[in-house]
């Protein structure tokens, strides 16, 4: 049970440090020499690089980041196979049980990890396109529905904080419509609240009215009272 417990302990630690991976720094510094820290709202993910880089930088990101989120799922998958094939896990493991669960832990590690990434000193993303990628993996459907939740809100408002806020809130509701195991639902309503929390910033923008819409540009404080 030692050696399998480790084994898991493993894949979750390599979700995490592939959530840590810093696609929107690296794509910035290296098209523009630029912290992308130090720009826009500050964040690593596809939105800001949008707003510093354009459309193509800011998709390629927003591909990227999502992928982070499958891979560290396809992970988990991948273990229980292999694990499975060399006979490796322990007769006591109920695997129906033991693998929402570990899917679960993979999924906040990555998100995590894009938020918190240990190459950035600690900081990050909004963990949006990578929460996406995990929902996905997870079940595609869960994935294609909260996607379907932000399109149409940034289809009507122009504004991704808001539809990615309004996304995390529809997320763990399509969880338990479509009866996904418990460890998914918990995942959907931790995930969705720690998305709405890296969005405290942007929330605050939106009630103020000056939160900036696809194509304009963030306005800062400093900027502002200049």
């Amino acid at each position: 049970m030692g050696f399998w417990l480790s084994l898991c302990g493993a894949v979750v630690l390599v979700a995490y440090l592939l959530g840590s991976f810093p696609t929107g720094y690296i794509a910035v510094k290296q098209l523009k020499g630029i912290d992308i820290r130090e720009v826009g709202s500050g964040s690593t993910g596809a939105t800001n690089v949008l707003r510093t880089l354009g459309k193509g930088p800011g998709a390629f990101v927003l591909g990227l980041d999502c992928l982070k989120g499958v891979l560290a799922i396809a992970l988990v998958y991948y273990l229980f196979t292999f694990a499975s094939n060399q006979n490796l896990i322990p007769t006591t493991v109920n695997i129906e049980l033991w693998q929402p669960w570990l899917v679960t832990l993979a999924g906040i590690a990555a998100i995590l990890g894009h938020s918190k990434s240990i190459f950035l000193g600690f900081t990050g993303g909004k963990s949006v396109a990578t929460s996406l990628g995990i929902l996905l993996a997870m079940n595609w459907q869960v994935g294609l529905a909260t996607f379907g939740v932000f399109a149409v809100v940034v289809a009507i408002s122009r504004i991704v904080s808001l539809s990615s806020i309004m996304g995390a809130i529809a997320v763990s509701i399509v969880m338990v419509f479509l009866q996904q195991p418990l460890p998914y639902i918990l995942f959907g309503i931790a995930g969705g609240l720690y998305v709405i929390l890296r969005h405290r910033s942007n929330i605050e923008r939106l009630l103020a009215g000056t939160e900036p819409k696809i194509g304009q540009k963030l306005v800062t404080e400093t900027e502002q009272s200049a």
